[in-house]
């Protein structure tokens, strides 16, 4: 365990992003072979826009992740955080870890973006896609990946997240993401058991209803035990779900100008 951990606390940059990529090449090629809907629509057009809006990331993440880094080297210096002060076997840190990371990282400034306004405007570009596949996982708005690593910063200090945590958890959501997303059929009764404990592809693609109240459903992105704690879990056969938001005019998803200028247009309506 002890050589696993030495692994994502030294893990290279190239490394971090063939798992990202390769994650979704990965269920790229599944879902041409399983799909769940039929791609009525052109894939690599579709995720030309999408991939935009992960190179905004990863740039964002290069500039202003290097704070995040900081943060965990301090709270392992100075032993801060519940993991610190527990001092509990390594592998029950890490599930700890994920496990309420998924919670400070995603759930909670999922929710409150569902809640606030302002934070909502930004996070209607990811809701925005009306042609979920694995690339929507990426989608999104520049100033949505701010709100959420200010969120993961407050994990990082109240857990005592070490560099290694981090990376190793950033990694799971990424694969988790993809899986999520993706436009792959899971049958019921293998999706179903899925999400007793984690997000399954099925539980996620409720939360891409057009329309609430399923829209604010399915915070989480790794674990479901968040959204039945708190009981914003919701479940539905994912063939009656519709893609994309009922305020905004569905040609609009592919023009990349237009969604950036969401969080910033007045005209678009929205009930929060």
């Amino acid at each position: 365990m002890q050589t696993f951990m030495q692994f994502w606390e030294n893990i290279a940059s190239w490394q971090r992003m063939a798992i990202l990529l390769g994650g979704m090449v990965f269920f790229w090629l599944i879902e041409g072979y399983y799909p769940l809907f039929a791609f009525s629509w052109k894939r690599y057009k579709h995720a030309g826009v999408n991939l935009i809006f992960l190179t905004t990331t990863v740039i964002l993440n290069i500039v202003l992740g290097s704070i995040t880094i900081l943060a965990c080297k301090w709270v392992t210096e100075n032993h801060f955080g519940l993991l610190n002060v527990l001092k509990l076997p390594l592998w029950v840190n890490i599930i700890l870890g994920l496990l309420f990371m998924d919670f400070f990282a995603q759930y909670a400034p999922h929710y409150l973006m569902h809640k606030i306004k302002w934070m909502w405007k930004f996070h209607m570009i990811h809701h925005s896609d009306t042609k979920v596949d694995v690339t929507t996982g990426t989608r999104h708005h520049p100033g949505e990946w701010i709100f959420r690593e200010c969120f993961a910063i407050i994990g990082v200090y109240a857990l005592g997240l070490s560099i290694g945590m981090y990376f190793l958890y950033r990694s799971v959501s990424a694969i988790f993401t993809h899986f999520n997303h993706a436009n792959i059929h899971v049958p019921q009764w293998l999706d179903k058991p899925i999400s007793w404990i984690f997000v399954s592809p099925n539980m996620h693609k409720v939360h891409h209803h057009y329309k609430r109240p399923y829209t604010d459903t399915n915070y989480a992105n790794i674990f479901s035990l968040w959204d039945r704690l708190f009981g914003t879990f919701a479940y539905t056969d994912p063939r009656l779900l519709h893609y994309g938001l009922d305020v905004l005019d569905e040609k609009t998803d592919e023009s990349l100008m237009y969604q950036l200028k969401i969080p910033f247009n007045k005209n678009i309506k929205t009930d929060y």
